[in-house]
């Protein structure tokens, strides 16, 4: 007689909808070098967000200068 293997509960796991619960933790004075932390690779994540955002534009415009100037060839 075989016995059945069950599967593996990891992967039921995963599909399953989680829920998590963060509870702080009352402390008389902040740890100011978690926020700086905290505060500093956030403004390091939206920097590098705008730069990317402007070289997707600068390089998007000069193929929309390209196309405006073959139509205005055309039509002239």
């Amino acid at each position: 007689m075989t016995s059945k293997r069950r599967g593996n509960n990891k992967e039921r796991r995963g599909r399953e909808e989680r829920r998590f619960t963060v509870r702080g933790i009352r402390r008389d004075s902040p740890d100011i070098r978690k926020l700086s932390k905290a505060l500093l690779g956030l403004a390091m994540a939206m920097a590098e967000a705008e730069l990317e955002a402007q070289a997707q534009q600068a390089a998007r415009q000069p193929e929309v200068e390209a196309t405006s100037s073959n139509t205005e060839v055309r039509q002239g």
